[in-house]
């Protein structure tokens, strides 16, 4: 009995490999497609790109407290801390890091960094284009991963302090 629900299995998937043998093959070229990600289509747990977070003032989430980097089971999380001052206040707490590299090289895109950091400053982002031809420059610093300032700080074309200014000044 199980013979015959063996043959009759595989007839069945023979049945359905023919069948679609012989349908239209539909083709979705990548950058040619509209909009910004290029037809790109994200389903909402994608992992990319890591983001570095600011708070509502524009200062960097990050606290330099390398949980990140110990909960990384690839190793990819470097990491240098650097006080804050009066002068120089960079982050909300009393430390930031000064730098904070990626190694992309290493990376298995697996989510710990994110879940272990307690002030929500490394997250990931929808950046997908990561492929190069040269290995070094898979390293990302801070500064390419960091997010731009708030919209109420001038990162928004729309709320750029110059351009308020200048259109106070022409009415």
């Amino acid at each position: 009995m199980s013979v015959i629900k063996n043959i009759g299995a595989i007839a069945h998937g023979m049945g359905i490999t023919f069948r679609e043998m012989f349908q239209p093959t539909i083709v979705e070229n990548y950058p040619d497609g509209p909009g910004p990600t290029k037809g790109a289509k994200f389903q909402e747990r994608f992992r990319g790109m890591h983001v570095l977070q600011r708070d509502e003032n524009g200062l960097e989430k990050c606290v330099a407290c390398f949980l990140c980097a110990a909960a990384c089971p690839a190793n990819c999380i470097y990491i240098e801390a650097a006080e804050n001052t009066a002068e120089k206040r960079v982050s909300g707490a009393e430390r930031y890091a000064q730098v904070y590299n990626i190694d992309y090289n290493r990376c298995i895109f697996c989510g710990y960094c994110v879940e272990a950091c307690p002030t929500d400053a490394i997250t990931h982002g929808h950046g997908f284009e990561l492929a190069t031809f040269n290995a070094g420059s898979l390293v990302y610093r801070k500064e390419q991963m960091l997010a731009p300032a708030p919209a109420h700080m001038g990162a928004n074309q729309v709320f750029a302090q110059s351009e308020l200014d200048a259109g106070l000044k022409q009415s």
